[in-house]
């Protein structure tokens, strides 16, 4: 479903990844650790078609989009959960879901979506930034889904989530995952939340994936020092 194929990615002169290879299937969660500056969110953003690419190529779907811009990736099926999370704070609940409906001509939001997140029927009408961090996260999460992704790519989405509610996202994605048979890409720090929710861990060090494992082959300890400041 998707599948990077010797992926190089430079900022101006200076190249941060280094040759990535990586093959994710429908129904696989798969989570990218690493310390920060390690290549995590270079990566995300290569993906989305912020950065573009040096060489090597990025396929969804069978598809290359490699040198597709933004919003042809999500027609072919790229739903992302920026660092930060990214939502519209002065519109409101309804409005942000709707700018997710864009790339699918639809107009109604999904009731799915609010069935998912039942918070976010509660504050339909709130505006945005008047949510807490861990319901924006949600809706930032459901707009993605919105688009009706095939591949759903998040990044850092425990950044400023406390611990009760992470648990709440890991349960949520797994549950994503198996209503909708996605592929799932989670660039991530905290540990505890990667054990709760991947099916694979990969370790990315100095642009370079340097460890790929089933999560019942994880050595915990290992990939501990490799987050380890």
């Amino acid at each position: 479903m998707l599948e990077l194929s010797h992926l190089h990615v430079c900022y101006g002169q200076s190249e941060v990844l280094h040759g990535i290879d990586l093959s994710v299937k429908a129904g696989e969660i798969v989570a990218v650790v690493g310390r920060n500056g390690m290549g995590k969110s270079t990566l995300m953003k290569s993906l989305i078609g912020i950065l573009p690419t040096a060489s090597g190529s990025i396929r969804v779907n069978d598809t290359d989009i490699t040198s597709a811009p933004g919003h042809a990736r999500v027609r072919q099926g790229i739903g992302y959960v920026p660092q930060g999370r990214g939502i519209f704070g002065t519109m409101t609940v309804r409005e942000n879901l709707q700018t997710g409906l864009v790339s699918t001509g639809r107009k109604t939001v999904p009731e799915e979506l609010y069935e998912i997140f039942p918070i976010l029927r509660e504050f339909d009408r709130r505006r945005g930034g008047n949510l807490s961090g861990g319901q924006q996260q949600q809706l930032a999460i459901a707009r993605a889904l919105a688009s009706d992704p095939t591949v759903l790519l998040l990044d850092e989405p425990t950044e400023g989530i406390q611990p009760s509610i992470i648990k709440d996202i890991a349960r949520t994605l797994k549950q994503i995952r198996d209503a909708r048979n996605l592929c799932i890409v989670v660039c991530e720090q905290v540990l505890s939340f990667v054990l709760d929710v991947a099916d694979r861990i990969l370790v990315i060090e100095n642009g370079r994936i340097v460890s790929d494992c089933a999560r019942a082959d994880v050595d915990e300890a290992a990939v501990a020092r490799f987050l380890a400041v």
